[in-house]
C-alpha cells in the first residue's frame, strides 16, 4: 500500500467524534451533550452494546411470544396461521 493510499484510509479523530455522536444520538434517553473526551467516547460505545444486547434479547423474547401465539393460535385457524408465519419468515 502506498504512503498517500495509506493516509486517505485512515480515519480521523472528527470522523471519529462524529460517528461517536450518531450513535449516542440513536441511545434511548441519550445526553445529546458533545463528546470531546475518550472516556466519554469509551462510555458511549459501552452504552451501545449494551443497548444492542438488550435489543437482541427483547427480539428472541418477542419471537418466543409470537410462536407460542401463533401455536395456541393453530388450533383455531390453522390456515390463517400458516399463512402469517409465512409473511413472518420472509
Amino acid at each position: 500500500m502506498s504512503t498517500q493510499r495509506a493516509r486517505a484510509s485512515r480515519v480521523t479523530d472528527d470522523e471519529i467524534n462524529d460517528l461517536i455522536l450518531k450513535l449516542q444520538a440513536l441511545l434511548p434517553h441519550s445526553n445529546q451533550r458533545r463528546t470531546s473526551t475518550g472516556a466519554s467516547a469509551w462510555r458511549i460505545l459501552k452504552e451501545t452494546c449494551s443497548y444492542i444486547k438488550r435489543l437482541h434479547r427483547e427480539v428472541g423474547d418477542l419471537s418466543e411470544r409470537l410462536s407460542q401465539l401463533l401455536d395456541s393460535l393453530d388450533n383455531i385457524n390453522g390456515v390463517e396461521v400458516e399463512q402469517l408465519r409465512s409473511l413472518l419468515q420472509r
